[in-house]
Order: structure tokens, then C-alpha cells, then sequence
């Protein structure tokens, strides 16, 4: 976050998201905490203008594409807001416009439902995106641009949510889900993402997408899973027996894969306190800056069955 100094004090965060006090008059910068002011140094090399401290960056935009069928293997996207406040986000579910970047097999009409609370409960949920909340959806600038597709608005507070994305009348096809914060750098923030889904072969393997934003183009460390035989224990059955991760950037260059987690940071992932819980489960720990970026589960040696891609924001 940028400090703009108009008078003689201003706020700035870290990396960290720490909150510190910035005094032009007497050239001091103060970290604050909720017992007061823990530390005051000196500060320098900042004009009397402004001072810019670089704060990591946030997910403001999740999304999932993967082949949508029936039963335990809908299109299951979980995410979790956490902070202070409310978060505004807009939910989409297509199907028929992926047509028209060259998908086949596309969900001809998808469902969406958001889950939530203690019990899992339904929220909200929307068949055709214009029969409900269709002004609000327009003024957001990004509608669905096929009318059977779905799509909702929604304010959360901090918590657990799950989307699910199912086909009308029981039928299948390739679907996306996206989350969209819509009050991005206010309130609480998407700091985890996990769809799951079955993942096949070829153009049927699981992608997650997320952007990754900040106003001062700071870094931040994310840890992805690719799970598949823990799931088994969960109680999913037909799990992805060897699941492989892949992290692209925005023009489709890869970053970094892994196939078996153990292989490569296991140090660096076991200090997370978050690694997968079995040797054949795939993870990657990277410092992104600002940007677009994709995440692909598929199953060693053309593999298939249900998977997990999670997005762990660590900062």
C-alpha cells in the first residue's frame, strides 16, 4: 500500500501487513499494535511527499476449469476470506461460452451454489445469471455473455465458503468457475484456494487460475498442493492416485513443477506446517510478484480421478 503524506503523519503496512506510523515532521516512522506503538526508528530515504512500504500481494480472482460431471464429481471450488469486515465478491459458472475459445465438450447449462457457515449451507444460488441480480451483475462490467450461464453477488464475512458447479438436469461437460473480489484492497482478503474435481487427460485435466494483486507491486509466498490419495481417506472415492503439479505464468511459461513433493523443498514445504500428507502428492512453494497465473493438476502417466488444487496465500 502507498502512504500519501497531504498533512504531517500518514499509515503504510509491510510485507507483513504490519501497520506503521509515518511522521515527516520529525522524520520517524512508528510500528503500531494494538497495545500501542511497539518500535520507533528513524526514517530515511523517503521524500516529504510520500513514502511507499510494499505490501504482498492478494487473490482477487480465482478460477477453475475442469470436466463437470455428476454425483461426487461436480465442480467443487472452496476459497476462504479471512479479516475484519465484509467481502463483496461475484461468483460466475460457464459452460457455453468456453465454446468460443476453442473448448469442446462444454456444459451446456451450468448451476451454481454457494455454501457456507457452521453447516455448509446454501447461501445463494442461480441458474441463468439474469434471473436474479442481473442489474447488479451488469454494473460489475464482467456478466456472463451467454444468458444460460450462471452467476451471483455476494457480501461474506470472514470464513469458509465452498462453490459448487453442476450441470441442469444431471448433464456434463467442461465448466469454470470464477471469483471475483470486487472490493479489491478493502476488507478482508481471498487467501486460499481450493477446487476439486475430477481430473482426466488432455484438455480434462484440472486448471486453476488466480491473479495475485498489489497496490505497490510487492512479493508473496505461495504454497500449491496437488493433492490425490489423501482424499481416499476423506472418504472421496476414486481418488488421483499420482497427481502432478504444473505453476504457469500469464503467457503460459512454466515456473516450476513437481511430481512427488518430497522430491524438491521439502525442507521449505514442511516449515509451511501445511505439506501434503502423502509422499505421492505434489507441492510447490514460490514467490510471486503481481500477475496472472496458472496451476494444472493432471494424473502421472495419463492417470485419472478426483484431485485437489489448493492456493495457499502465506503472507
Amino acid at each position: 500500500m502507498t502512504a500519501t503524506l497531504s498533512g504531517p503523519v500518514g499509515l503504510a503496512f509491510d510485507s507483513s501487513d504490519n501497520l506503521y506510523v509515518v511522521n515527516k515532521l520529525s522524520a520517524t516512522i512508528s510500528k503500531f499494535t494494538p497495545d500501542g506503538f511497539e518500535t520507533t526508528f528513524a526514517a530515511t530515504g523517503f521524500t516529504p511527499a510520500f513514502i511507499a512500504i510494499q505490501r504482498s500481494p492478494n487473490l482477487v480472482n480465482i478460477s477453475t476449469r475442469v470436466n463437470v460431471m455428476t454425483g461426487d464429481n461436480v465442480l467443487d471450488g472452496g476459497f476462504i476470506v479471512l479479516g475484519p469486515g465484509t467481502k463483496r465478491i461475484l461468483i460466475r459458472g460457464l459452460g457455453p461460452s468456453l465454446a468460443s475459445a476453442g473448448i469442446s465438450g462444454v456444459l451446456a447449462d451450468p448451476i451454481i451454489e454457494l455454501h457456507g457457515g457452521s453447516e455448509n449451507a446454501i447461501i445463494a444460488s442461480n441458474d441463468n445469471w439474469k434471473n436474479n441480480q442481473q442489474a447488479e451483475i451488469e454494473a460489475t462490467g464482467i456478466p456472463p455473455t451467454n444468458d444460460a450461464e450462471a452467476a451471483l453477488i455476494a457480501t461474506l464475512e470472514e470464513g469458509s465458503y465452498t462453490v459448487i458447479q453442476r450441470g441442469k438436469a444431471n448433464t456434463s461437460g467442461v465448466g469454470l468457475i470464477e471469483i471475483y473480489d470486487l472490493g479489491a484492497g478493502f476488507g478482508p482478503s481471498s487467501r486460499t484456494s481450493a477446487p476439486r474435481g475430477f481430473v482426466g487427460t488432455e484438455s480434462d485435466v484440472m486448471i486453476a487460475g488466480f491473479i495475485a494483486t498489489s497496490a505497490t507491486g510487492g512479493s508473496g509466498s505461495i504454497l500449491l498442493r496437488a493433492l490425490g490419495p489423501s482424499l481416499g481417506a476423506a472418504g472421496v472415492s476414486d481418488p488421483l492416485a499420482d497427481p502432478v503439479l504444473e505453476l504457469h505464468d500469464s503467457n503460459g511459461g512454466l515456473i516450476a513443477s513437481n511430481d512427488n513433493w518430497k522430491s524438491d523443498q521439502q525442507t521449505e514445504i514442511e516449515a509451511t506446517g501445511i505439506p501434503p500428507t502423502n509422499d505421492a502428492e505434489a507441492a510447490i512453494l514460490v514467490t510471486l510478484f503481481p500477475g496472472s497465473y496458472t496451476a494444472i493438476e493432471s494424473g502421472k502417466n495419463g492417470g485419472g480421478g478426483v484431485g485437489l488444487v489448493e492456493v495457499y496465500n502465506l503472507h
